[in-house]
C-alpha cells in the first residue's frame, strides 16, 4: 500500500488538537472492522503502529522468515505491494518481526491477509522470548480476496516478542499487508470508553419554553429526572425469588432486565417424559411482568450432552427428534410474545449433541422453526470463550460467523432476526479487554444486535476489578445492545460472584453494579431557561420527566419524554399556561 502523507499529518493534526491535559487522545482508537472478502487490502490502522514496513513499500525490510518459510514481496495486477511466505512446511512457518511489549498496555493487531488456494484459519500469534505463544487473533482467508484479522492483547509482561502467522495448512502460501500494532495505555483505553460512551449512549437535547401567547419563558427554573435507562443492564434470576420478599425487592429496585438461570430449560420443564411442567418459569415471569422486568428466554436446547434431560439421553435418533419438536413448539409458543430474545441452541459451537444425532442441519432447523412460532422476537446464538479466551479453538470470532451464516442461508431462515450472545464468563485471571474489544469489532461488523448474556468473574482477589473492566468495554462498545450479569445474592445460590451477602449487603463485586447502574444514569438536573426561553442538557437515553417552574406564578407543570439515539436532535418546544 502507498502511504499518503496529507492523510497522515491531517491525522496527526486532529490527535494533537484532542490531546487533552493529560496527555490522552481519545480519538486514536479504530472501530472499523469487516468480515468481507476484499479485492484490495485496505490501509494500515493507525499507519501500522509499532510495526515497520507496514505496507511494504520498502519490499521486506524488516520481517524476517521464520522456520522453514521462505518470504518474497509480490505486486498485485493493481500495483499492490504485499509480503508472501512460501515453502512452508510446518503451521507456523511464516514471515515475523520483533517488537518491545510493556507491561499494562493494550495493543490493538491487524492485518489484511490472503492465502495462495481455498480457504482455511490464519491466526496472529505471538511468540514471547520465553518461547510461549499467546494468540492474538483469528481469521477465515481466502483465495482472490482479502480478509482482515483484527485481534488484541493485554500485555501482563514486559518482553520482546515475535509476530506470527499461522495456518494449519502449511502446503499453501501465507501473504499479508497491512500489518499494524497500535499501543494504548490504560488511560487511554478508559479515555476511549469514556468518549464512546457519550457519542453512543447519550444525546444533547435542547428545549424550548414558551408562555400560552408564544412568546419565550425566561427564568422558568426546569428539572430533569430519568425515569428508565434505555440500555439494558441486567440481572440473572432462580427461582428463590418466588419464595423471599426480600430478593424481590433487591432485584426490582435495580434491574429492568433478566435471564432465568435454569427455570426454562427443558431439565427444569420436562424432568420426566411427557411430564411438562412450567409452574416455576411461570410464576418467575409474572413476577417479571408485574414489575416491569424484561425477560430473555434460556434456553430451547442446548447442545452440550450432559445437559440433556436424563430421558432425553436415552432415545433413539427418530425418537429424538420427535421429543425435541414437542419441546420446541411447547415452551416458544408458551412464552410467545412475551419475552425479549430466545436462545435457541446454547453452546453448539463447543457441543454437538442434535448434530450428531439429527444432522448437520439441526441448529439451523431448530432456529427456523422458532421463528416460525415467535416471529418478532430476537433468536439468538450463546457460546463462552468468544470474548474470553482467545486460546479456545471452536468458539472465535471466526467460527461464530461461519455458524451465523450456516444459520441465516437454510431455507426459511433469511428474514430472522437473529442476535449474537457472547456469555461473558471470565476467569480469575486478567481479562483481556484488547482481545474483547477486536472480537467484539468483528462481530458487531455483521450489524447483528450483541449481547452479553452471562457476565461473571471467577473467584479471586481482584474480582471486582476486573468486573468493572468487562462490564465498561461492553457498555462502551458500539455493537454491545444489552448485558446480563449471571448473579446475584448468595442467599440465593449465586456462589461464583455474589453481589450481595446473606443479609443483602453489598459484596464488592455488588458495589461495582450499583456504581455503574448510577454512572450510566443522568443524574437528577436542574437549569434556568435563557432570554429566548432555551435550555440543554446531555442526557443518557432513556425516559424522563421535566418539571418546570413558572418563573412569575410558580406554577408546577410536568411532561414525559424519552431520549433516543435514533431520534434526530431537535429543539423541543413546551409551551407553558401561566
Amino acid at each position: 500500500m502507498t502511504i499518503i502523507a496529507d492523510q497522515i499529518c491531517i491525522l496527526m493534526l486532529f490527535c494533537i488538537l484532542l490531546y487533552s491535559g493529560n496527555g490522552i487522545c481519545a480519538s486514536l482508537y479504530d472501530y472499523s472492522a469487516t468480515t468481507k472478502c476484499l479485492a484490495e487490502p485496505r490501509r494500515a490502522h493507525y499507519g501500522g503502529g509499532l510495526i515497520v514496513n507496514p505496507e511494504f513499500n520498502r519490499g521486506t525490510e524488516g520481517w524476517t522468515a521464520f522456520g522453514q518459510a521462505a518470504i518474497r514481496e509480490a505486486t498485485s495486477e493493481e500495483g499492490n505491494k504485499y509480503i508472501v511466505a512460501h515453502s512452508r512446511t510446518n503451521p507456523l512457518d511464516s514471515f515475523s518481526q520483533k517488537v518491545q511489549l510493556e507491561k499494562g498496555k493494550l495493543y490493538s493487531f491487524s492485518a489484511w491477509i490472503q492465502i495462495s488456494r481455498g480457504s482455511d484459519t490464519v491466526a496472529a500469534v505471538f511468540k514471547t522470548s520465553d518461547g510461549k505463544l499467546i494468540d492474538a487473533g483469528k481469521v477465515l482467508a481466502k483465495h482472490g480476496c482479502w480478509s482482515l484479522l483484527k485481534g488484541g492483547l493485554a500485555a501482563n509482561f514486559t518482553s520482546l516478542v515475535e509476530i506470527l502467522f499461522e495456518s494449519k495448512n502449511a502446503e499453501m502460501e501465507i501473504w499479508a499487508d497491512s500489518v499494524s500494532l497500535q499501543p494504548f495505555t490504560k488511560e487511554q483505553w478508559r479515555s476511549h470508553q469514556d468518549k464512546s460512551i457519550n457519542k453512543e449512549r447519550k444525546r444533547k437535547v435542547r428545549f424550548q419554553l414558551t408562555s400560552a401567547n408564544k412568546t419565550a419563558l425566561e427564568g422558568a427554573v426546569v428539572s430533569v429526572t430519568q425515569i428508565k435507562s434505555d440500555f439494558p443492564f441486567g440481572c440473572g434470576m432462580n427461582n428463590y425469588i418466588l419464595t423471599s420478599t426480600e430478593y424481590q425487592n433487591w432485584f426490582a429496585s435495580r434491574f429492568k432486565y433478566t435471564t432465568f438461570t435454569n427455570q426454562m430449560k427443558w431439565y427444569s420443564t420436562e424432568k420426566i417424559q411427557g411430564e411438562e411442567n412450567y409452574t416455576i418459569a411461570d410464576a418467575m415471569l409474572q413476577f417479571c411482568e408485574k414489575n416491569g422486568i424484561s425477560v430473555r428466554g434460556h434456553n430451547i436446547f442446548w447442545d452440550n450432552p450432559k445437559q440433556q434431560p436424563s430421558w432425553v439421553k436415552k432415545l433413539s435418533p427418530e425418537e429424538l427428534r420427535e421429543a425435541a419438536a414437542k419441546r420446541i413448539n411447547s415452551v416458544t409458543s408458551r412464552y410467545a410474545g412475551k419475552l425479549i430474545a430466545w436462545d435457541v441452541m446454547n453452546e453448539n459451537l463447543h457441543f454437538r449433541f442434535f448434530e450428531d444425532n439429527l444432522g448437520e442441519n439441526a441448529s439451523a432447523e431448530f432456529y427456523r422453526i422458532a421463528h416460525q412460532l415467535d416471529p418478532n422476537t430476537i433468536m439468538f446464538l450463546n457460546e463462552y470463550n468468544t470474548i474470553e479466551l482467545a486460546a479456545d479453538k471452536e468458539s472465535n470470532a471466526v467460527n461464530y460467523k461461519k455458524k451465523i451464516d450456516e444459520i441465516l442461508s437454510y431455507p426459511g431462515n433469511a428474514g430472522m432476526s437473529l442476535g449474537i450472545g457472547l456469555q461473558g464468563h471470565f476467569s480469575s485471571d486478567q481479562p483481556d479487554i484488547a482481545y474483547m474489544r477486536s472480537v467484539l469489532d468483528i462481530l458487531g461488523s455483521t450489524g447483528l444486535p450483541i449481547w452479553l448474556t452471562e457476565v461473571d468473574v471467577d473467584i479471586g482477589p481482584n474480582q471486582s476489578q476486573y468486573l468493572e473492566e468487562i462490564l465498561r468495554e461492553g457498555y462502551a462498545h458500539p455493537a454491545v445492545k444489552g448485558v446480563i450479569s449471571f448473579s446475584g445474592p448468595a442467599i440465593a445460590g449465586f456462589k461464583v460472584m455474589p453481589l450481595a451477602d446473606k443479609d443483602f449487603k453489598n459484596t464488592p463485586a455488588g458495589d461495582v453494579v450499583d456504581k455503574l447502574l448510577a454512572e450510566w444514569k443522568s443524574r437528577a438536573l436542574e437549569a434556568t431557561t435563557d432570554m429566548k426561553g432555551f435550555f440543554e442538557f446531555s442526557l443518557f437515553h432513556g425516559d424522563y420527566n421535566l418539571t418546570v417552574k413558572h418563573p412569575v406564578t410558580h406554577a408546577l407543570t410536568s411532561i414525559s419524554f424519552k431520549v433516543t439515539k435514533h431520534r434526530p436532535q431537535r429543539t423541543m418546544n413546551v409551551q407553558i399556561v401561566d
